[in-house]
């Protein structure tokens, strides 16, 4: 790849590039383009994204056509509730030399769709910690380093449904965003039953490789950032937090637990690029506001207050913007 000659340069390769993603992509993706964006936001910013929506709303589909659209080599774990944490790793098996051997899991892909996540034991669930944080798997005493880029795309089905285990507050704190897919409106549905009845789905080309997207991630870091955005940011994150001295009156009133420091950092990352997809070289507020709703939306606990009075997590993010 040809270095671009400046960062400016190379940021407006970045909005054509990510311009022609998404019009790859809506060959077969009909509509959902927020969705789209975050997604892309997401794998920018070295995130992972956790897809809720009920069953038949193509969050599968989604994350396949995006794998074949970023040529990288790509995973698909089907969590169930007789998974273990080997399948997902791999494992230690004795060769004809009687010496141990390791045996990659399907982890070890640049792109893993951990496909109804939330259909496991949080035992199971776990084995992705070290992965998504460190970019590393631990066997045996032994350290291995996955391939970059690495990004974990989860579909979760929501939690009422029978024969579902909530994620482990830990594993939910190292996804980038939660994204919640809704159902297609009446032109969109007429217009997927039509693609989906007819010929086959057209073929997709490759837009970017690993290598740019290692370009581009490194690019987002050098982003400048203005100190009233790092202030907004973390003010944001604070007032989430009941208890504390930034506390919004709505956190001490319907929060049990706020915001961690990782939603401050993917506040301001998520924001940089937001804002190189909108053709601007620095982020503001504008920026923060539009990443903050799948940033807060899975770190933030309701307390029994909130859900006897029907609060829901959205009109609370709302209200702390």
């Amino acid at each position: 790849m040809v270095p671009y000659q400046s960062d400016v340069e190379a940021a407006d390769a970045l909005l054509e590039k990510f311009n022609q993603l998404r019009g790859e992509i809506g060959k077969i993706i009909i509509g959902q383009d927020e969705i789209i964006k975050n997604t892309l936001i997401a794998i920018f910013s070295k995130g992972h994204v956790l897809l809720v929506g009920v069953p038949g709303l193509a969050k599968t589909l989604l994350v396949n056509t995006i794998s074949k659209t970023l040529g990288l080599s790509y995973s698909r774990i089907q969590f169930t509730p007789d998974l273990m944490p080997s399948d997902i790793i791999g494992t230690e098996i004795l060769d004809e030399a009687r010496k141990f051997k390791f045996i990659k899991g399907p982890v070890f892909a640049n792109i893993i769709l951990a496909d109804e996540i939330n259909r496991t034991p949080p035992k199971t669930q776990s084995a992705l910690l070290e992965a998504m944080q460190e970019k590393t798997i631990t066997v045996a005493g032994q350290t291995h380093h996955l391939q970059e880029p690495f990004f974990v795309l989860a579909t979760q089905n929501p939690i009422e449904q029978e024969g579902t285990y909530p994620l482990p507050e830990a594993q939910l704190d190292r996804f980038m965003f939660n994204l919640w897919l809704d159902y297609p409106s009446f032109d969109e549905e007429i217009q997927v039953v039509k693609n989906t009845t007819a010929e086959p789905a057209a073929e997709l080309k490759v837009i970017m490789s690993g290598e740019e997207i290692q370009y581009f991630q490194q690019l987002i870091r050098k982003v400048p950032v203005p100190d009233n955005v790092f202030d907004y940011a973390v003010k944001l994150v604070s007032k989430t937090r009941p208890g504390t001295s930034y506390a919004h009156e709505w956190a001490n009133s319907y929060i049990s637990w706020g915001a961690g420091p990782r939603a401050s950092q993917y506040l301001i990352i998520g924001a940089k690029c937001n804002a190189l997809l909108r053709g601007k070289y620095s982020p503001d507020i504008e920026d923060v506001q539009a990443v903050a709703l799948p940033v807060l939306r899975h770190r933030l606990v309701r307390n029994y207050t909130a859900e006897a009075e029907g609060i829901g997590i959205e009109k609370i993010i709302q209200k702390f913007l």
